[in-house]
């Protein structure tokens, strides 16, 4: 039985992974800083991060899954400070430790269209990370995703609080005109990748982690009011003010509900490739199953990161 470690095995796409790995055999082992804070109904093994102690925590490990990044920068009242830059920090830890303990194969998750030269900490860290891990000498496949969305309303942040907003704001809003495109992909079928990844002897592979959908950012919210039943007039807003708005709104709620960066990240098209999809499920049919559910309460990044 081959032994596969995943980074954030407790939290949101690494759970997936793990239980799709467990329906294919493999042993599976967390690798988490949550022991004790999380729930491990299914009682996987947990190890420490490499960042958190000086014990080989892969050794026994063929495959290394990491899921492992942070959402924003983010240092406040009643959590430990997070960034970009310990985040990727962390991960190159992690790659060392997986040449040192012999891994075999490493699946990385990334973003679709990561650059080194961009002004934005999120896409430069992952530009960063895939360089670190082609150096490295190890067999690995490298996944792009935009967004996921999951088996339920409350751990699909983004769905989930637009919905929110269009339950409880007489209108909603775009950066612009709107006109930029998402691809999001169910964490399932991301899921399912990234165990074939894990199971493929190519030495080296690049994929673009999409869904089966792109929408413009202005057609998903009427795509998911219509779901809803729910009619809202969409505006199209300046950026500065589209931000100030949503950090209003997240004061109110004690969550960051969007960040200047991701605004810009939006903006800038980054969360849309061209070529080939991979997800077989589709976010219009996701919507239909879960309109009656769909923001109901507000999901908070925050909240999930305590």
């Amino acid at each position: 039985m081959k032994t596969i470690a995943i980074t954030g095995v407790l939290g949101y796409s690494g759970r997936y992974v793990a239980a799709e790995a467990a329906r294919r055999g493999w042993r599976v082992v967390g690798l988490t800083d949550s022991a004790g804070h999380l729930p491990n109904p299914e009682g996987y093994e947990l190890r420490p991060m490499p960042w958190s102690t000086e014990e080989d925590v892969l050794a026994g490990v063929d495959v290394l899954m990491n899921t492992y990044w942070v959402r924003f920068s983010y240092k406040g009242a009643g959590h430990a400070p997070f960034s970009h830059v310990m985040a990727v920090a962390n991960t190159k830890k992690l790659l060392a430790a997986a040449r040192q303990s012999g891994v075999s194969r490493v699946v990385h998750t990334s973003i679709t269209q990561p650059d080194a030269a961009s002004e934005l900490a999120y896409f430069r860290g992952k530009a960063e990370l895939e360089a670190d891990l082609q150096g490295s000498g190890l067999p690995h496949s490298i996944l792009r995703p935009a967004i996921l969305f999951g088996d339920s309303a409350d751990e699909s942040i983004l769905l989930n609080n637009m919905a929110w907003s269009l339950r409880h704001l007489p209108a909603v809003a775009t950066f612009g005109l709107g006109n930029y495109c998402l691809q999001p992909i169910h964490v399932q079928d991301f899921a399912e990748l990234a165990m074939d990844e894990a199971e493929s002897e190519a030495p080296h592979r690049i994929i673009n982690a999409v869904g089966a959908e792109t929408y413009s950012f202005r057609d998903m919210w009427k795509q998911l009011a219509r779901a809803m039943g729910i009619w809202r007039p969409v505006l199209p807003v300046p950026a500065e003010l589209g931000y100030q708005t949503a950090r209003l709104l997240g004061r109110l709620v004690g969550d960051v509900m969007l960040t200047r960066e991701e605004i810009v990240g939006l903006s800038q098209n980054r969360l849309a490739v061209p070529g080939p999809t991979v997800g077989t499920r589709r976010l219009s049919d996701w919507m239909q199953q879960h309109a009656a559910e769909l923001g109901r309460r507000y999901a908070s990044e925050l909240a999930r990161r305590r």
